[in-house]
């Protein structure tokens, strides 16, 4: 345990590293010490490299997909160009918003990367860290390099080492008795929190509503999305169940915005979506994963709350999988949709028409 804790502190310093712009240097049977710095917060002003690492949506906007190299969907893409990559050059490479005001100083050509679970993780710890998804390799004048290794990361997202904190009484607008129970693990400076509505009870499935965390749609009122009304909603239905029925309910509050992108690279693909892009292509687009949300974590909030059998409110088929993949038995998928608006009806649509979605 001592060994997982250590490795779980390591992918911690790890993210923190990419977020303030210094370079990783991960260590793994594959090839040992390849280096990394990340393109969009990397300080060390003077660091050049002949090769970037990106994200396989990256390399199809460099017209890569068709190189053999470059193929394989969503896996990460090992480019070379014409010249040595500075970051002046290797930024407009990693932001699609800077694609039209920046012309690519190729011909890029993409190799054969012979450490891909390294790359997969660079990737993952790029997007924990809501950074965009792309690096110099083995860069010069990089500076002190953070040490990390590949089974660092599965330490770090072990949900398992989430512990409930503390909880405390809550009266909200729909229901005055409710109680929020806050979540924790000690290498994830995430906090998670539930809201419990209604008596719990053991011998009955509660109503749950997994909810990600979403600034603009929950607290400034952005019609965007559906996601303040949802919240609204739900809590609401959870206090019906309760005082009808003699049930009870929980909100999961999930620090995961963006689906799981982080709040800057979700503003960067709303800025996408402005340009025509439907919510799906804007986080492509990105580099990053349409859907990248934490359902292990879910699960286990709900074990910590004794809710292994319950009812789940969403029109995501997907997130129904997800969880039962993950160890919670969904008795009944109960349906949660809201009027659309002229701001959010093509992103309603997209849900249901790319992502699966049951909007009846």
């Amino acid at each position: 345990m001592i060994e997982a804790s250590s490795s779980s502190r390591r992918a911690a310093q790890a993210v923190d590293a990419l977020r303030h712009g210094w370079p990783l240097t991960f260590s793994g049977v594959e090839r040992p010490d390849v280096t990394l710095l990340p393109v969009e917060t990397a300080i060390a002003s003077e660091a050049t490299s002949d090769r970037m690492l990106i994200s396989a949506a990256r390399a199809a906007t460099l017209k890569l997909a068709n190189q053999r190299e470059a193929a394989v969907p969503h896996s990460p893409v090992l480019i070379k160009g014409g010249e040595r990559f500075d970051l002046r050059s290797a930024t407009p490479i990693a932001d699609p918003a800077l694609d039209l005001g920046n012309p690519f100083k190729g011909p890029f050509r993409a190799e054969h990367i012979d450490w891909p679970e390294i790359a997969s993780a660079a990737m993952e710890f790029a997007r924990i860290a809501g950074i965009l998804p792309a690096f110099l390799v083995d860069p010069e004048s990089a500076g002190e390099p953070q040490p990390v290794a590949l089974e660092d990361l599965a330490h770090y997202k072990d949900a398992r080492s989430l512990k409930i904190v503390t909880r405390a009484r809550l009266p909200v607008e729909a229901c005055e008795s409710a109680e929020i129970v806050a979540f924790r693990s000690p290498d994830d400076t995430r906090e998670h929190v539930a809201l419990i509505i209604g008596n719990q009870s053991g011998d009955r499935a509660p109503l749950v509503r997994l909810h990600s965390e979403c600034l603009t749609g929950d607290i400034l009122g952005s019609q965007k999305c559906d996601c303040g009304p949802q919240l609204d909603a739900a809590l609401h239905a959870m206090a019906e169940h309760a005082e009808r029925e003699g049930g009870w309910g929980a909100l999961l509050y999930m620090r995961q915005e963006g689906r799981g992108i982080g709040l800057i690279n979700k503003l960067r693909a709303y800025r996408l979506q402005d340009e025509g892009f439907d919510t799906v292509d804007a986080n492509q687009r990105l580099g990053l994963p349409d859907e990248a949300r934490d359902f292990p974590t879910a699960a286990r909030m709900l074990e910590l709350l004794g809710a292994t059998t319950i009812r789940l409110m969403t029109n995501n088929p997907a997130k129904v999988d997800a969880l039962e993949a993950a160890g919670i038995s969904v008795a009944e998928r109960v349906r949660h949709q809201l009027p659309d608006n002229p701001h959010n009806a093509r992103y309603l649509a997209t849900k249901r028409d790319r992502s699966g979605h049951l909007l009846e």
